[in-house]
């Protein structure tokens, strides 16, 4: 419990934008990074992702959704955004637009992959002309080389990680976070609802794009991570009936191997899933909104067997909450942004593993 009382006692600086602070049931100072007070014609902010730069800073990126808050296939004015720490989530740059196309153009579902060989920065989104091409999906990636200080022009890349048969499809690549395997392979996920997921990649440090063809069901939001024997392993969120699924690929994506795993229950809602490999300690986190009907009770769950079984697992906010992601910071401590209270907020808080428990 020494953890606990210290983390009580840990102040939380406010940035120059002068965010809400508060404290949930837990005791963990919360700060709230996008709300829509902090700025005139925002209907809400909604689908966090962050990463930990190379350099040690923390990205948070997020849709800045305008005239309504409804997705990127109704929402003529989504534009992506992003805030930046460099004090482990101390103190926040104000928000900076990353993606901002005229109306009737919108960018949708920010994701990162690291390229920890160079340090490059990946941030891939989903992207609509409502006015000429309403309900065609592309699928644009844009980079930094110097830890998200400044960002390329984006790029078109739905030719290189989608089918040509697909143009018309619903298809959309994952929130939140891609991987790197320890060959150097860059791994993340595509969205195709009518045919499930597949893995895209890159194994040329993002000079180009590749497509695993063999889909993978049932799936929906995906999150890719590497295990300690290099097999693959997809963590997905299915629609019913009421958990998530899981599969694992020994032969890098070209065959699958799925399970529903009952030990973690799930709503239908995006997910988080990261390895945390710090000092002496090599395990998975996972975080998800821990109900089977509703999008409540954020938890967060350790695995120390690469996946096959999970704790019990850790409230970290009981009330309404939906998408996560995770990361760990430099200085050892895990990092968390979710969607809290009806989308209302979008919450930073960081705790050290020994919360956890275990």
């Amino acid at each position: 419990m020494k953890y606990f009382s210290v983390f009580l006692l840990f102040i939380v600086t406010i940035s120059k934008a002068q965010q809400p602070i508060q404290i949930s049931a837990d005791g963990f100072k919360q700060l709230d990074l996008f709300n829509v007070k902090m700025k005139s014609n925002v209907s809400c902010y909604r689908i966090p992702a962050i990463i930990v730069a190379k350099n040690g800073d923390l990205i948070a990126a997020i849709d800045e959704r305008g005239p309504s808050c409804v997705d990127l296939k109704a929402n003529d004015n989504i534009n992506i955004v992003m805030r930046k720490s460099k004090d482990n989530g101390k103190t926040w740059s104000d928000i900076r637009t990353l993606v901002d196309y005229p109306n009737g153009k919108s960018a949708s579902d920010p994701s990162f992959i690291l390229d920890s060989n160079g340090g490059t920065l990946f941030l891939f989104y989903n992207y609509m002309d409502l006015t000429k091409e309403r309900d065609i999906y592309y699928l644009h990636v844009m980079k930094s080389t110097d830890n998200g200080e400044t960002w390329s022009q984006s790029e078109d890349i739905t030719k290189q990680i989608s089918k040509p048969e697909w143009h018309g499809d619903f298809k959309f690549i994952t929130s939140g976070k891609g991987t790197q395997t320890s060959s150097g392979i860059l791994l993340h996920t595509l969205v195709n609802l009518k045919y499930g997921v597949f893995i895209f990649g890159s194994d040329n440090n993002g000079k180009t794009w590749f497509l695993k063809e063999t889909p993978i069901k049932p799936a929906d939001e995906s999150k890719i991570i590497e295990l300690s024997d290099h097999a693959w392993m997809v963590n997905s969120r299915v629609n019913s009936p009421g958990m998530r699924y899981v599969h694992i690929s020994n032969d890098q994506g070209n065959s699958w191997i799925s399970r529903a795993d009952n030990a973690l229950i799930d709503p239908a809602c995006n997910a988080a899933i990261i390895r945390y490999n710090y000092k002496k300690m090599n395990c998975l986190l996972f975080v998800n909104a821990d109900s089977r009907d509703s999008r409540k009770n954020l938890s967060i769950k350790v695995s120390y067997d690469e996946g096959k079984s999970w704790t019990q697992g850790k409230t970290i906010y009981a009330g309404s909450a939906a998408y996560s992601d995770l990361v760990i910071m430099k200085n050892g401590d895990i990092g968390l942004l979710f969607e809290k209270n009806e989308y209302s907020e979008n919450v930073f808080l960081s705790f050290p593993f020994q919360w956890i428990g275990y």
